[in-house]
This record gives C-alpha cells, structure tokens and sequence, in this order.
C-alpha cells in the first residue's frame, strides 16, 4: 500500500529542463566545449557536478576548475527559474489528489539545496512537503538509489510503501532499484527511450494522474 509521494523536481514539479541546457551550453562554451541540445539531454537527471565531470572525461584539458563550472551552471538556472519559471501541467491537481488519500508528500531532487529553495519560492509549493532532500547531501546522486531511500527514512516510510515521480531515465532506475512504484513523466523528446519500459506507468502528463491509477498502483503483490 502506497503511504507517500516523492516528487522529482527539474522536469517534473517545474519545466526547468530547458534552463538547464541553457545554462550548460553557456557555460561550457565559455571553456571551449560546444555540446549540443542532445547532448545536454543525455545528462538529463544528474546531479550537475556529475555532469561536469562526465563532459570533462569526453572532452578533456578544457576544464581547469570543475568548482566554477558548477558554480557557473547552477547560478544561471537559478536566474531562469527566478525569472521564467512555471510550474507543470498538472502538478497542482496530482498534489491535491495525494492529499486527499492521506500520503505524505516529499521533494527529492539532484539539484543543490539553493535551487531547490528558488524552486519552492517561485512556485509556492513549500508547504506540499514534509521532507525536502537534495542530492547534495548524499554520497551518490542518481541513477543510485540513495537518495530516495534517504527520503523515505526521513518520511518514516518503508520504500516499498512510496510512489516516485520522475521525468528522467536516471531518476526512473533509482526510483525502482529503491523498490518504489514509479510514475514516469518524460520529455517529449524522450518518452521513446526504451527504458521508461521499467516504471510502473508512463504518463504524458501529472494531469493524467487520476483516481483509477492510483487505485492500480496501491495494490498489494499477489
């Protein structure tokens, strides 16, 4: 039986995916690498000093200092967010829906807790959560599971007993090497790969989250 929701948050809870292949972009090019929107995709998911260090071993000696680079990305999202941010189709509704079955809520996010907080602000959505976690504060970011295993501790949930929601293919492999029930939200762009094959659902939208869904994913294994 599902007891709590973990939300995703970059592509998920706000449509900042295209902030953050801007800020990539930018800030790569800047060293000299020129990556492009489907390269940027490809990293959709990871915590971004794991996509510092994935680019610089493709294209080495052109990063001379990852902190900057990181540093450099992450205030540049930010500024998007702040300035242009808006919140998913339907994320509204599906937390109203989780909210009247009695589940608790939780954010759990690859992004630095400063994003995070720009995030909740923007939206006005700090008051959905019980439990906010950024990846910063765990030694693996995804696809590793930990951080939602983390979540569910700090919810007093077992793992089992949690819905993930997720838009990335790294999100949707922690999500069920967690042993959580997941809903995949993809990327237009994305929603062909095969491996949303492993989520439990996979939806075009929150706002297609209804009651007979939740009903199905509640069900205990046989």
């Amino acid at each position: 039986m599902i007891k709590s929701v973990i939300f995703d948050m970059d592509g998920l809870l706000i449509d900042s995916e295209p902030f953050w292949r801007m800020a990539e972009r930018t800030v790569f090019s800047s060293v000299g690498i020129d990556l492009s929107e489907e390269q940027c995709r490809s990293t959709t998911g990871m915590r971004v000093d794991n996509v510092v260090s994935h680019w610089d071993s493709i294209y080495p000696n052109h990063i001379t200092n990852k902190h900057l680079i990181v540093n450099g990305i992450l205030e540049e999202v930010t500024r998007l967010v702040k300035t242009y941010g808006e919140p998913m189709p339907g994320a509204r509704q599906a937390a109203q829906l989780f909210v009247s079955r009695g589940w608790s809520m939780a954010l759990a996010s690859a992004s630095a807790m400063s994003l995070i907080n720009a995030v909740l602000d923007k939206l006005d959505v700090r008051q959905w959560f019980s439990v906010v976690q950024s990846a910063e504060y765990v030694k693996y970011g995804k696809p590793h599971p930990e951080i939602f295993l983390t979540t569910a501790a700090s919810l007093g949930t077992k793992p089992e007993e949690c819905l993930v929601l997720e838009d990335s293919i790294f999100g949707v492999i922690a999500g069920k090497a967690a042993l959580m029930k997941v809903i995949a939200v993809p990327d237009k762009e994305l929603a062909a790969r095969r491996e949303y094959g492993v989520a439990d659902a996979v939806l075009r939208s929150l706002a297609e989250i209804d009651k007979a869904l939740l009903d199905s994913l509640s069900q205990p294994k046989k």
